[in-house]
């Protein structure tokens, strides 16, 4: 192939040069090229390496069905691989690299993978890295892993930025070619809110690419008025450069619109690169088009080998000839329009090589009166390659159009222009659970049965004629505003296209050459990008493999970055073929989203960094900041772990700390639990249901500890319940429980018990949470002036008061996490701050300590109180915990059922129990391993593990939690935790460590 830039025509602007540079040499182009287009231009044949041979690659189609112009764009941070160069708009300063080549682009060492092809046949993986195993964990896998590939993903973060956004439309039109503008016109004509979707730059599809006439005036002419006309409709939306990714359930389509790609990087700074688009539609329209589907023949891969569509296009649209002297092959008429068009454009077209037997109609009429010679029955046997294609060797087909016979005809040329027919682009279709067709005519699947409210038009629906697709898209387009609720149907005035009778097309999957495939030099590629060949697919059938998701996998035709849009429907056939059935027997493989390629930055959009997982702060975060707090994150918040002082690491930190609450007062911040308001005449029915123990009889101003379950028994979350009034209950949970807890009552309320009147609403933010513990707590509380009396009588424990403390509305609840005397003072939000330094201030004399996460956890830990998430893991059910007890016998609630199976009441399940190492200096690792016999090596029966392990300042040693194979029956025994280069030996206790009578509760 040596491309030339024509010096008029096409739709480039000539009077804008851009510079760009590929693989390190500058070249240059013009405003409205494609990186493809500027490198055909600019002479450049070979653009890319094939994956498994690295066989050269040219420029092989002209949008995203192209397989093989793969790139690398931008240097640093900013580069992102494997881009179409198809598909790339031009801009100054570009600068594009060819991928999966070593050293260069000419000169590759991969290459000689081609000399192991009898080696390299399908599924070789399967059969040659098995065994031995030690080859594969150091041979194959690392040199595999190298080879592994194609372009490289930057390490530092992307510097470009992405945007989501959500709309809703009457009608959306996917696809801007002559049935897409159709149907937005008609759509919008009966009022419908409409929203045009087309990845390309230009509305106008294949009207831009060829030279159709519309009322006797160019197509794109027509388009461009259609487009103006949309521009200036109300209620309209224009979206190009955007593709359709995804259509999922409901009219739900993804769409990524591409905002700044076309752009230099230093004027994308600042702005949106990328947006995703979330759209839900009452009717979608689809006019996604069609592809050109390569022939099979041998050396079909060589530089110089293009789609027929593709290499009109680019002399129509972008000014550039292919090649000086081409031959197409064909089996259908469309074939003959690319060879006028490149004709038109002053490319010698030295021949038509048609499969079908009989080469008569319109458009081959059109060839022989233009001079170029028209060569029926006949098909190519080889390509002759000086650095793209050379020559092409033809020759004739028998009667049965099998295989070949007569002599060779060389005909010298530097472009092979090919046409196998056209595949209507289903996918968005197929994604929809919308149902395919095979339609022998075509020899092609097309849409059959619509699933949700969606029509395909134009090409897409397999009606190729300029005309019938105008038609067919208006008509989509009125219908889906009728049914979307706009009524009268009118129908837009459309232009007249010539129609052409044509010849049927001839279904040629293989071209019969000199030798089968596979038992010559020759290779007949069907997927370009993956080196399968027509011998893969035969050897896969021999093998026992019939279906084409089994074949696609064990090939890999179908698995490139392509996704098979050319490959795909070859395969099959050829499958089909090779298993004697018919092509809509074996079926398609399935179409999944996304559609082509998406970057993971605009997957993201703006959840990155900060975003990604935002931050929650406390109201008192910026006080506890400021004193010197160490956090940690826990969920979403930022909890403060422990307050070192001068000197303190970690361990001395909190051994100041839980003195300082087990002797005096310490002061926590708990505004992080999670905080329900659960309010309605059935409030106390619902959560009697929720929770193992009863709430329904709580009294008023009282606190329960609660415990729920899943419905499969297992501990799911728990925390304290007060019932503020008759209908009124304020629920605590876990800080990391929260948002699950929330969905989890809300999923009861709507799905299985709607029928009672309950209202769930989250309050976390609403309220700070100031724990005041320790035995001069009530001092501490009395200091700050409460509205109502905190004595033992009028105030016990597991109660609320309401009021003022500090002047300030609270709820003030007598709960204990720590085993002391202790308030947890709820005020609002906006007061939290306020109502801490208050606290700060009267606890002064008393030697107010702030203490942290960490404390908390070894205090709670001493009196054997859990934490869900730590000593639980999905697994464990209330009895393993010890709290079979708290378990009603007298109500249902999620779980019971449950709970009653005998594998969940068996005498070894694990069970909490607590560990005194016999070292009390030594500290056990959580998560370690038990076991009770010590062997010399692995394996081990191992018994349970270490759920909490802490060193007690106040019991002056070290002490855990664990669950245990029958723990509860087995105290005293002793367990070994076999770590590395040590062993632990513990001794098993009852898991509650500090003043088991619990008196200091109380003061």
């Amino acid at each position: 192939m040596s491309g030339i830039r024509l010096a008029a025509g096409g739709r480039i602007d000539r009077t804008k040069p851009l510079r760009f540079v590929f693989d390190g040499k500058p070249y240059q182009g013009f405003a409205g090229d494609t990186l493809a287009s500027a490198l055909m231009a600019s002479g450049v044949s070979v653009v890319a390496r094939s994956f498994k041979y690295h066989r050269p690659r040219g420029i092989m189609g002209i949008g995203a069905e192209d397989p093989s112009a793969l790139v690398q764009l931008g240097t640093g941070a900013g580069s992102e691989p494997n881009l179409r160069a198809t598909q790339v708009e031009l801009y100054d300063g570009l600068a594009a690299a060819s991928v999966n080549r070593w050293p260069s682009l000419n000169f590759d060492l991969g290459g000689f993978n081609g000399l192991l092809a009898p080696i390299f046949v399908a599924g070789f993986y399967y059969k040659t890295f098995m065994r031995p195993k030690w080859l594969w964990d150091r041979v194959y896998e690392p040199f595999l892993r190298r080879m592994a590939g194609l372009g490289r993903a930057p390490a530092a973060p992307d510097p470009d930025s992405y945007d989501h956004r959500h709309a809703h439309c009457d009608v959306l039109v996917v696809g801007g070619g002559a049935a897409g503008l159709a149907a937005a016109l008609a759509a919008s004509r009966n009022g419908a809110r409409v929203l045009l979707a087309d990845e390309q730059a230009e509305f106008g599809g294949r009207l831009l690419d060829l030279p159709d006439h519309l009322d006797s005036r160019p197509a794109a002419e027509w388009a461009a008025a259609a487009v103006a006309t949309l521009a200036d409709t109300a209620e309209m939306r224009l979206l190009p450069r955007t593709t359709a990714l995804g259509y999922y359930d409901q009219n739900y389509l993804v769409l990524l619109e591409r905002v700044a790609d076309h752009l230099p990087p230093a004027e994308r700074r600042g702005q949106v690169r990328q947006r995703v688009w979330h759209v839900r539609a009452k009717q979608v329209v689809l006019a996604t088009g069609a592809h050109e589907r390569p022939l099979v023949f041998a050396d079909n891969d060589r530089p110089g080998v293009m789609l027929a569509g593709a290499a009109a296009a680019y002399a129509h649209r972008y000014g550039v000839l292919p090649g000086r002297r081409a031959v197409v092959v064909t089996n259908n008429d469309s074939a003959y329009c690319a060879a006028l068009t490149l004709s038109d454009a002053g490319c010698e077209v030295a021949a038509v090589v048609d499969l079908r037997a009989v080469a008569d109609g319109f458009w081959p009429e059109a060839a022989r009166q233009r001079g170029i010679p028209v060569l029926p029955h006949r098909g190519v046997v080889g390509v002759a390659e000086r650095g793209g294609v050379s020559a092409v060797e033809v020759r004739s087909l028998d009667a049965s159009g099998q295989s070949v016979t007569g002599a060779r005809h060389r005909i010298e040329c530097d472009l092979l222009a090919m046409s196998g027919g056209f595949n209507p682009a289903v996918h968005l279709f197929s994604q929809s659970q919308g149902k395919l067709r095979f339609d022998e005519a075509l020899a092609a699947f097309v849409p059959a049965v619509a699933v949700q409210a969606v029509r395909v038009a134009g090409a897409a629906n397999g009606c190729f004629a300029l005309g019938d697709a105008l038609a067919e898209g208006a008509a989509a387009g009125a219908a889906a505003a009728a049914d979307a609720g706009f009524a009268g149907g009118t129908l837009p005035s459309m232009p007249s296209a010539r129609r052409r009778i044509e010849t049927p097309l001839k279904p040629v999957w293989l071209v019969p050459g000199e030798a089968p495939p596979g038992k010559g030099p020759a290779k007949h590629f069907v997927d370009f990008q993956n080196d399968v060949t027509a011998a893969d697919i035969a050897l896969a059938a021999r093998e026992g493999l019939r279906s084409v998701e089994h074949v696609k996998r064990y090939t890999t035709t179908g698995m490139g970055t392509d996704q098979g849009k050319t490959s795909n429907v070859n395969a099959l056939a050829l499958l089909s073929e090779a298993v004697g059935r018919a092509i809509a027997e074996t079926g398609t493989t399935t179409f999944r989203p996304p559609y082509v390629a998406v970057p993971f930055g605009a997957l993201a959009g703006m959840a990155r960094n900060e975003l990604v997982d935002p931050a929650r702060q406390t109201p008192i975060h910026e006080w506890e900041a400021a004193a010197g707090a160490v956090f940690e994150n826990v969920g979403q918040w930022k909890r403060a772990h422990y307050y070192p002082q001068a000197g303190e690491d970690l361990e001395r930190a909190v051994r100041r700390e839980c003195l300082a609450v087990r002797d005096a007062v310490g002061i926590f911040d708990a505004s992080t639990l999670g905080k329900i308001e659960i309010r309605g005449a059935d409030a106390g029915v619902f959560i009697d249901r929720v929770y193992v123990n009863g709430f329904k009889t709580l009294g008023v101003g009282r606190c329960r500890y609660g415990l729920m379950c899943r419905d499969d028994g297992m501990v799911f979350d728990d925390g304290v319940t007060t019932r503020i009034g008759e209908q009124h209950y304020y629920m605590t949970t876990t800080t990391g429980g929260a948002a699950a807890v929330l969905d989890w009552l809300e999923e009861w309320l709507q799905t299985e018990w709607p029928e009672l009147k309950v209202y769930c609403t989250s309050v976390t933010e609403d309220w700070a949470t100031v724990a005041l513990s320790g035995p001069k707590s009530r001092a501490v509380l009395e200091a700050l002036r409460p509205s109502f009396p905190v004595d033992p009588a009028t105030f016990p424990f597991m109660s609320l008061q309401s009021g003022s403390v500090a002047g300030i509305p609270a709820r003030v609840f007598r709960v204990s996490y720590t085993g002391e005397l202790s308030y947890e003072i709820c005020v609002p939000s906006t007061r939290g701050r306020e109502f801490w330094e208050a606290a700060m201030e009267a606890g002064r004399a008393h030697g107010i300590t702030p203490y942290g996460t960490e404390t908390m956890h070894v205090l709670r830990a001493e009196k054997g109180f859990i934490v869900v998430g730590q000593e639980t893991d999905g697994s464990v059910t209330p009895d393993d915990l010890g709290m079979g007890r708290m378990v009603s016998k007298t109500k249902d609630f999620i779980g019971r059922r449950s709970l009653r199976r005998s594998a969940l009441v068996a005498p070894e399940r694990k069970q909490l129990v607590g560990l005194l190492p016999k070292d009390p200096g030594v500290v056990l690792p959580e998560g370690a391993q038990l076991v009770r016999e010590l062997k010399q090596a692995p394996p081990m029966a191992m018994v349970g593990h270490v759920t909490s392990s802490y060193h007690g300042a106040r019991i002056g040693r070290s002490f855990a939690l664990a669950l245990v194979k029958g723990g509860a029956a087995r105290l005293g025994e002793t367990l070994l935790a076999p770590l590395a280069g040590r062993t632990i030996e513990a001794v098993t206790v009852a898991p509650l460590f500090y003043d088991p009578e619990g008196k200091r509760r109380d003061g």
